[in-house]
């Protein structure tokens, strides 16, 4: 028999994501960095594999065993913050208000520009780890707070430095189209002018993304700007992403549906045929019920209709500065059930196998499997039903990246002890 180099057991439940269904008292198993085994201990030595003398074991203690947790939407990389936003929308400012007085991604970008590429990475490093620590594995960061050709450059510099140094995966997408920064107002053709023949060819000739995004809304860019940026994108290799549908019905799913979009990004106000269009077109649908709430939004992303339509939809942080400054990602499963009403199950699919879909990681991330790289989380709960049940607490106790643990949580101390 063959020696593991690592060997998860003692958990209640495994949940291999997918179309799989939870194993109970399931156990995996590790070697050069993947899935070996996975199923009941049982038929550990049936299959050929046996722990030995060195062989790391992490005991799940009854708790939870899920794949590494994909979050498919962030915008790790900036500088400053927003706190004075938030309370003024908490006076009634909307967030279009906010824009419209310089504020929002405007206030970010003027930050961001001012930076150097070690304060940026400086900055997005702790973020990165408090994602780790919440048992993400794999992420997609996405540039938007330089929106000129320098800045653009830096940020998604940054974005590769740190990909190349964290046990986090990172994706990299390019979001010069955030807003039309302000010194282009007066002149948007020439920003978008600049985006396809200036920006784009000088992120592609450097490798640096994968993905280019459109915010398209009415405080950023119209559906004829967005169709010629992200078809600029896709005959340099760059596939198409889209911010729609968030703050009104622009017709954005259909947008997305008819450029061939990987995913569509928010989607509060989708229609009936905009849904019906991502379906067709094979399209993810990324929801951020984080922002929901923290922008006190009463509309809300159509999860159930989307998932009775067929299509496959994912959650993610948003992580920002302006409208949804959190790394918890197990919260957005709290999120997605109570303000969403998705099921456990399907909570915790969005952000693995179909959140690893929306970043075009459906091969290597998002499940556990035969073959597949280790990446794993141990949370401190007895099912996937608790995991959203008992929120706003981190539950992560282990992450494990490509077979290594790579995040353990501390002891944690006790106070009281029974006479």
């Amino acid at each position: 028999m063959t020696p593991l180099d690592l060997l998860v057991s003692g958990a209640a439940e495994v949940f291999p994501s997918g179309d799989e269904a939870p194993i109970s008292h399931g156990v995996v198993g590790v070697q050069a960095g993947r899935v070996v085994y996975l199923g009941p201990e049982t038929g550990l030595a049936g299959a050929g594999w046996t722990p030995g003398p060195g062989t790391r074991r992490v005991d799940a203690a009854g708790g939870l065993v899920t794949p590494g947790l994909v979050d498919p939407h962030t915008h790790l990389v900036f500088a400053g913050d927003r706190a004075h936003e938030y309370a003024l929308r908490a006076q009634g400012a909307s967030y279009q208000e906010i824009a419209r007085a310089g504020g929002g991604i405007a206030h970010t970008m003027a930050h961001t520009r001012a930076a150097s590429e070690e304060t940026l990475c400086a900055l997005a490093a702790p973020r990165l780890d408090r994602l780790l620590r919440h048992g993400v594995t794999t992420a997609e960061v996405k540039s938007g707070y330089g929106l000129d050709l320098d800045t653009e450059l830096k940020l998604l510099r940054v974005i590769r430095r740190l990909d190349r140094h964290h046990p986090v995966d990172l994706v990299a997408t390019f979001l010069g189209a955030h807003i039309v920064p302000p010194e282009h107002r007066a002149d948007r053709a020439r920003y978008v002018d600049l985006l396809v023949h200036g920006m784009l060819p000088a992120v592609a000739a450097e490798g640096l993304a994968e993905f280019c995004d459109v915010f398209v809304e009415d405080t950023a860019f119209h559906p004829d700007e967005a169709t010629a940026i992200l078809r600029a994108g896709a005959s340099l290799g760059l596939r198409p992403k889209l911010h729609v549908d968030q703050l009104t019905d622009g017709g954005g799913a259909r947008l997305a549906a008819d450029l061939g979009a990987v995913s569509a990004d928010h989607l509060e106000f989708a229609s009936v045929d905009g849904i019906r269009a991502l379906a067709d077109a094979g399209t993810t649908a990324v929801l951020l019920p984080g922002a929901t709430l923290f922008l006190g939004q009463s509309a809300r992303p159509p999860a159930r209709a989307l998932l009775d339509a067929g299509v496959p939809v994912a959650l993610a942080t948003d992580c920002n500065p302006g409208t949804c400054p959190t790394e918890n990602l197990s919260l957005m499963l709290t999120l997605g059930m109570s303000l969403l009403r998705l099921q456990p199950d399907e909570a915790l699919r969005a952000v693995t196998c179909h959140a690893a879909r929306a970043i075009g990681r459906a091969d290597v991330a998002g499940a556990l499997a035969v073959g597949r790289p280790a990446d794993l989380v141990v949370f401190d709960v007895p099912s996937h039903r608790h995991l959203p049940y008992h929120f706003g607490v981190n539950h992560a106790r282990t992450v494990v990246k490509g077979g290594r643990v790579v995040w353990e949580a501390p002891p944690t101390p006790t106070f009281f002890t029974p006479a």
